[in-house]
């Protein structure tokens, strides 16, 4: 069924602090600024298109001792509630698709219902997230992306995501990308803000390349930052279930259950492709140096160093 025209416009971004969200979100603000975190509470950070469903497989197999059907409860994104996520308050809305209220749930809600320790996860830039995180001290898990490819993902998920503005064309999208003007803001700011934040909380801060690169290496961090000790066996089944070649396979982490109205994976696949370097088949070389001089404005003054291609 097509989307409304009155849906469409509950689509646009609204901003909170100049920083664009969903207008569902900003509808909910109050909510989720007052969210009560708990002492015990692993929130999983990212910015869109960094890895999160990856991250979150990896999380949830280590918290189930490398469980396969435990893993299996849940489709991923129920698992960990988003707490920033609301559904839209248009009752046309849950006459477009029944499941609607499945995806559109109010984050805060599903995360209040859970018992501890609780995951959690959310896009927001350290500067929106919910005080009491900061307050109670809880464990944050960021992953960090290279931006060119984070781009070209985010690109590719707005393309075929029926909930969020249309990307228009790359060209357009590449403007849109640089400028901030895309959900949850600027790219450069949000990797800027939390690494800033990482030695001052309980922050483990990880980058997308080195987990395909050495995804053992890295799985072992995030063990012992849970302070789970997992066996060596267990640790190896990790690995290969939370590969991509699995992982895009699995119904519980591919989002194939959700309907083609909200997510179209005849356009793009939820999980594309996963790897380090795809931008160098989208950047022109005058889009890449131009975006390498804009970075370098950006990210001056910054330590944090990512790897653009394996």
């Amino acid at each position: 069924m097509a989307l409304t025209t009155e849906l469409r416009t509950q689509l646009q971004l609204r901003e909170v602090a100049g920083i664009p969200l969903q207008a569902s979100t900003v509808d909910n603000w109050s909510q989720i600024q007052n969210f009560e975190a708990k002492p015990d509470d692993l929130l999983i950070c990212t910015y869109p298109k960094s890895g999160t469903t990856w991250i979150q497989e990896i999380v949830d197999m280590i918290e189930q001792n490398g469980d396969v059907e435990k893993c299996q409860r849940a489709v991923i994104q129920h698992r960990h509630p988003f707490i920033e996520w609301a559904r839209p308050p248009q009752p046309s809305v849950l006459v477009l698709h029944r499941c609607f209220l499945l995806i559109y749930f109010k984050g805060v809600e599903k995360a209040k219902a859970m018992p501890s320790p609780r995951i959690l996860r959310t896009h927001l830039p350290v500067q929106l997230l919910p005080p009491s995180f900061w307050e109670n001290n809880c464990k944050f898990l960021y992953v960090a992306r290279n931006a060119k490819d984070c781009m070209v993902s985010y690109y590719h998920f707005q393309r075929m995501n029926q909930m969020l503005p249309d990307p228009g064309t790359w060209e357009e999208y590449f403007e849109t990308f640089i400028n901030g003007k895309v959900g949850w803001g600027s790219w450069y700011d949000h990797v800027k803000g939390w690494w800033e934040m990482k030695d001052r909380y309980q922050i483990l801060f990880l980058f997308f390349e080195d987990i395909k690169r050495d995804p053992k290496q890295e799985i072992q961090k995030v063990m012992q930052f849970m302070g789970k000790s997992l066996h060596e066996t267990v640790l190896d089944k990790i690995v290969q279930e939370t590969s991509f070649e699995k992982m895009k396979e699995n119904p519980m982490t591919n989002r194939s259950t959700v309907p083609k109205s909200i997510l179209d994976q005849s356009i793009s696949p939820f999980i594309r492709k996963g790897t380090v370097g795809d931008w160098k088949n989208h950047f022109t070389v005058v889009q890449s140096e131009r975006f390498d001089e804009i970075y370098r404005q950006k990210m001056e003054g910054t330590s944090i160093n990512f790897c653009m291609e394996l």
